[in-house]
């Protein structure tokens, strides 16, 4: 390790470049190896026994850890300002792990209507199969939140900003009632990022990502990453290695990869994103946009408080399904695909997007527009991608 290097007291973008590479590795590489290795072997018994009982650091087996996946996680605790960090498959493994980890039968959870299909699909679907007892709020009505929280809660699980519809829950306020009651509070923070918010300084105990969007930045490596405390990290981790979710180290290397330039990259994602926005809320073909980074967003005093950049937005074409199917169809400097958070701008429905599994009634629930696109902003030329949405919207 270099001297006196105190990454802890360094900017997001060093800590994106040295976290967990403050070291040359094997034969004096820069950058870490792919480490293929299935099992890890020993000259002798007692030395395997000592990693093999937690009190010598090393690896037994890449389903436990492998020491390219160590540096990923290291990373990521440095820039959440976490004890610890546990790295998963995908980001739907995730998140499934930290529940399933926490609520066992009789517990009572506690989260908003309109998260990611995914999640929404355990709490509705599987959760309850297994006598976990879930409760799902207004996302626009905190009070209702908190009174649902004091009834009983042993899990407070935040999406924010949400997944299609950019609504921003505070974090802090809320993390204060779940702590009042017993309750651990979970963030997925997948659309700010570290750049964009800290959710652990907020207040939250745990911190899920999935690392396939922002995180590895290019469309690549499916992942997901979670940080917070070390014994809560730990119980997740040991539920991980049974049921078997653990990250490949190809794609630890790939998100790594897109780790180093994370922050250079959110800037350019916050500033393309902020006058995409601009110039949609003053299009004349456009009916409103979803977006916390604009003064007249519902949710932007508290996004102002606790966000520092807001990355994806969404727009609703002034048009019935049939026109935002041609508004998609003739952009071209767009990739048409189920996926946000890449150099490249991406676009979809939430009906092939984010809320797939749902039907159009359940969307209609959760709150979430049939005629919503979900607009991922890429690094591109923003008067490139201007021009190109102005020509897109002809077509309404």
């Amino acid at each position: 390790m270099k001297q006196n290097l105190e990454l802890d007291k360094t900017g997001y973008s060093t800590k994106s470049v040295w976290a967990g590479e403050d070291h040359l590795f094997a034969e004096g590489a820069t950058i870490p190896p792919i480490s293929m290795n299935v099992t890890f072997g020993y000259e002798d018994i007692n030395s395997w026994q000592q990693v093999a009982q937690g009190k010598t650091a090393g690896h037994i087996y890449s389903r436990n850890s492998n020491p390219t996946t160590t540096v990923l996680e290291e990373k990521i605790r440095m820039l959440d300002g976490a004890e610890a960090a546990c790295s998963f498959s995908t980001g739907m493994a995730a998140i499934s792990n930290t529940l399933y980890a926490f609520l066992t039968p009789g517990k009572r959870v506690v989260s908003q209507m309109d998260s990611y299909g995914g999640t929404s699909v355990i709490f509705l679907n599987f959760l309850p199969q297994h006598d976990v007892d879930v409760t799902l709020c207004d996302t626009d009505d905190t009070e209702s939140m908190i009174r649902e929280i004091k009834k009983g809660c042993d899990l407070l699980y935040l999406e924010t900003p949400t997944n299609p519809t950019l609504k921003v829950v505070d974090i802090y306020r809320l993390s204060r009632v779940a702590h009042e009651m017993g309750a651990l509070v979970v963030v997925d923070n997948t659309f700010a990022t570290p750049i964009n918010q800290l959710p652990l300084s907020l207040g939250a105990d745990l911190v899920v990502y999935c690392a396939t969007k922002f995180l590895c930045g290019h469309a690549d490596a499916m992942g997901g990453l979670l940080t917070g405390r070390k014994e809560l990290i730990q119980k997740v981790h040991e539920f991980r290695e049974i049921n078997g979710a653990a990250l490949d180290s190809f794609s630890s290397y790939l998100i790594l990869r897109g780790l180093r330039t994370l922050e250079l990259r959110m800037l350019r994602h916050n500033e393309n994103a902020l006058k995409i926005a601009h110039f949609l809320q003053n299009h004349p073909r456009v009916k409103s946009v979803f977006y916390p980074g604009l003064p007249d967003h519902p949710d932007y005093p508290i996004a102002s408080k606790q966000m520092t950049g807001f990355g994806v937005l969404s727009f609703e074409p002034d048009s019935d399904f049939a026109g935002v199917k041609r508004v998609l169809e003739n952009l071209k400097l767009v990739r048409l695909a189920a996926h946000l958070g890449s150099v490249d701008t991406i676009a979809g429905p939430p009906s092939t997007t984010s809320h797939v599994e749902a039907t159009a009634e359940e969307r209609k629930k959760l709150g979430i527009p049939e005629n919503l696109i979900r607009y991922s902003v890429g690094i591109e030329n923003v008067k490139d991608l201007q021009m190109d949405l102005d020509n897109a919207l002809k077509h309404v």
